[in-house]
């Protein structure tokens, strides 16, 4: 699928309570898994355009024992290209770098699908330390103004720290809320995740089916793309033993 699509009630269906641990959804959810590949080569042709070497891999659309044989939420991940990770690896060494292979252990820009939602989001979980440690030395270097600023350039979106139930709303952030949220942060421990949700409830789902949707949402993605820069390792973004 190169081309343009629209999402429809099965994408979503297929992710429900009902249909999650089903194979017979199998072929449906490969071709929501298909969309989302689409998005993340879009993506990935966008951003090398604008100097950022990125891959993109799509997650498991089949019920397996790695998802508790149950499909709820299909995405694509967009991470640091194979040449990044070399370079990487050259920094960690070869024990602290023997699974960056897999894409969750790096920061990585996300969209995603689920039964109820559509999703938009940069996330850095906590397999990737090395990662929000760079981000964290980064501010120590720079300050807390320029992180604040990007943050706040990002209205509908909120910074959220691991699975706790509290949110930081993006564009209106102080940075006493700020400081706040880096006081709980801890690599290695916790996920930090800045994610607009796009509602798509049963029975209320017609904005989720219009074709313009897939490209606001590689919009939006794009508009994470600076906090990407900002905060992953990077030649550019280099704050994890250097400085």
């Amino acid at each position: 699928m190169s081309g343009a699509f629209a999402f429809e009630e099965g994408d979503f269906h297929a992710l429900s309570d009902a249909c999650s641990g089903d194979a017979q959804f199998n072929d449906r959810r490969l071709a929501t898994r298909r969309k989302l590949a689409t998005l993340g080569k879009r993506a990935v042709a966008l951003f090398t355009t604008e100097g950022v070497a990125l891959e993109s891999r799509t997650s498991l659309h089949n019920p397996t024992v790695f998802n508790h044989m149950r499909v709820r939420r299909l995405w694509a991940y967009i991470c640091r290209a194979k040449t990044e990770k070399k370079r990487l690896r050259t920094v960690l060494g070869a024990e602290l770098a023997k699974d960056l292979d897999a894409a969750y252990r790096n920061a990585y820009l996300c969209v995603a699908v689920e039964a109820d939602a559509l999703e938009v989001s940069f996330i850095m979980r906590s397999e990737g330390w090395y990662d929000g440690q760079n981000l964290l030395n980064r501010i120590k270097h720079d300050g807390l103004d320029a992180w604040l600023k990007l943050l706040n350039d990002l209205p509908g979106f909120r910074l959220r720290l691991h699975d706790w139930k509290g949110e930081w709303l993006c564009g209106s952030l102080t940075p006493e809320r700020l400081e706040e949220f880096l006081s709980y942060y801890v690599p290695g421990e916790h996920s930090l995740t800045i994610e607009q949700r796009l509602p798509a409830p049963p029975g209320a789902r017609q904005m989720a089916f219009g074709p313009e949707l897939p490209d606001h949402m590689l919009s939006e993605l794009e508009k994470l793309l600076p906090i990407y820069r900002y905060a992953a390792w990077s030649k550019e973004s280099d704050f994890l033993f250097s400085r």
